[in-house]
């Protein structure tokens, strides 16, 4: 029965990245699925240890206070809020059960790979073609979509791109003959691609994933200098090459950095301070910024020459505030988001275990990807929005199976060689 359990298991992980692709519904039935047979497994096993694991218990706090904090909001807050388990069963399940096995680590490897190039590949296609296979264009602004009908093919690609090249740039660029440039070639033409989908957050997240990798991985501190520079090669030929990348990447962005309280991002920003502002200790429980954005009581602007202006009244309501810590503030308040940042170091700091010392490439793709997920600084879809939301659990489940793998390897090369005893006399 359990060999049975544990299959379907595997089964339903290495399936989760094409519904991730291509089925958002069919991904979140496949992780909550994968959750309770967890949880049944666990329980026929009578075996509960990882819940002792520390991200765990941070994530039940924060996963617990949330709850409390959606019941006052009424039925629909709380049974989101509560339903949020679902991912946090999935990290659990990946890293304690179904990618135990180097096997199963090895093939979710390849799958992330495969699902990185697939994003590149429809999106070579549409900036050559006008549309991608599936016949969509561009998008409003000129972006490329990738495989998909609107603009969202940038978000889930940076988080894929890193954990899909480093270990084959990684292990190709210290080899002799035609690896090292083609090594060189694949890098350039992931951060490439990066450039011309024209999405500006991923792009600069792309560069901070690049910080992070010349960082922990010195022998290809060359190869993301190359890189830095062909991208920005890139943005200075973009006029010509692709004038709507380089007007909403150079143009659009460099004037809402200059009037960021005026713009709509910064609008957002302060309506959700806003928010947090009056409640503090609890927030206002889940979808606090879409339930409350529209009251007049929290339209506020950033000041002006000592004057408050609406901070664009009801016009700039949107389903979230764009940013997961102030979305914490919002729905839990203070002590929320304290939880919430505790449990994102708790996974940084398990994802990235013996990084410095080890840097391993597919290990440090994966840190990258869950550090830029998470980035403070950046504007993001809701924390629980699918399929972003998917790939990033997914990823930080691989990520911690990986360095639990790694901490099992050094566990056991640390141990004393028994001594063998001479044989006696006969």
């Amino acid at each position: 029965m359990f060999r049975l359990l544990d299959r379907a298991g595997l089964a339903l992980t290495l399936a989760l990245p094409l519904f991730l692709l291509h089925g958002r519904g069919i991904a979140e039935a496949v992780l909550i699925l994968l959750g309770l047979l967890f949880a049944a497994r666990c329980a026929a096993l009578r075996d509960w240890g990882w819940l002792r694991e520390g991200w765990v218990r941070i994530a039940l706090a924060w996963w617990a206070w949330l709850v409390v904090c959606s019941v006052p909001a009424g039925i629909g807050p709380a049974v989101q809020a509560a339903g949020l388990i679902r991912f946090l069963a999935l990290v659990a399940a990946l890293e304690h059960w179904t990618l135990r096995e180097p096997a199963a680590r090895v093939w979710m490897a390849r799958l992330l790979q495969w699902a990185a190039l697939y994003i590149a590949l429809q999106s070579m296609v549409q900036f050559a073609a006008g549309r991608n296979l599936y016949g969509y264009p561009r998008g409003p602004d000129g972006e490329l979509t990738g495989p998909y009908a609107h603009p969202r093919a940038g978000p889930p690609l940076s988080r894929l791109l890193f954990p899909a090249l480093l270990p084959v740039v990684g292990r190709w660029v210290g080899m002799s003959g035609w690896r090292p440039p083609v090594a060189l070639l694949l890098a350039l033409s992931g951060v490439a691609v990066m450039v011309l989908i024209g999405q500006r957050m991923p792009l600069l997240l792309t560069f901070l994933g690049l910080f992070v990798t010349a960082l922990l991985l010195p022998r290809l501190r060359g190869v993301v200098l190359f890189s830095l520079v062909a991208a920005g090669l890139l943005l200075a030929v973009a006029p010509a090459v692709s004038p709507p990348a380089f007007n909403r990447l150079v143009t659009k962005f460099s004037g809402q950095m200059q009037h960021f309280p005026d713009s709509p991002y910064g609008q957002i920003t302060a309506r959700a301070l806003a928010i947090g502002a009056a409640h503090p200790v609890t927030g206002a429980g889940f979808d606090a910024f879409r339930r409350l954005c529209g009251d007049p009581a929290y339209f506020q602007g950033w000041p002006k020459n000592g004057v408050m202006d609406d901070g664009g009244g009801a016009a700039i309501c949107v389903q979230h505030p764009h940013n997961h810590y102030t979305q914490a503030l919002t729905e839990s308040g203070i002590p929320g988001l304290l939880l919430f940042c505790a449990l994102v170091l708790a996974w940084l700091r398990g994802v990235g275990h013996g990084l410095w010392r080890t840097p391993d490439p597919l290990r440090v793709g994966l840190f990258v990807a869950v550090l830029i997920q998470e980035w403070p600084i950046a504007s993001a879809s809701a924390f629980s929005s699918m399929p972003l939301s998917g790939w990033f659990f997914l990823l930080t489940g691989f990520g911690l199976a990986e360095a639990r793998a790694y901490m099992t390897t050094n566990s056991l090369e640390e141990l004393p060689c028994p001594i063998r005893s001479s044989p006696s006399p006969s």
